[in-house]
């Protein structure tokens, strides 16, 4: 089953699975795309079967890693977490 709230869709059981690992809902997955300051990259490490990409965004006050693709012209979230990775990304000056 897909869930879809606006520009975002997820699997379910996906959603179930990361929040048992993470600790993260995909409805506050997708607040870290509401953050002004937040960073998208692509993400070649998770995928050759599609482009895939993270968003690096603050949520509630921490720092927040959605692993996400494009379907349909829609958001598809694919996993979340407030791992340290994400933080150094998101503290990252641009050049």
């Amino acid at each position: 089953m897909v869930a879809n709230i606006s520009n975002f869709i997820w699997d379910l059981e996906k959603e179930f699975v990361n929040i048992n690992k993470h600790g993260v809902d995909f409805i506050t997955a997708a607040k870290a795309f509401k953050d002004i300051k937040r960073k998208i990259y692509n993400d070649s490490k998770h995928s050759k079967k599609e482009e895939r990409f993270f968003c690096v965004g603050k949520v509630k006050g921490k720092i927040l890693t959605v692993r996400f693709t494009y379907r349909k012209e829609k958001i598809r979230i694919i996993g979340a977490g407030y791992w340290r990775k994400g933080k150094q990304y998101y503290e990252k000056k641009d050049d």
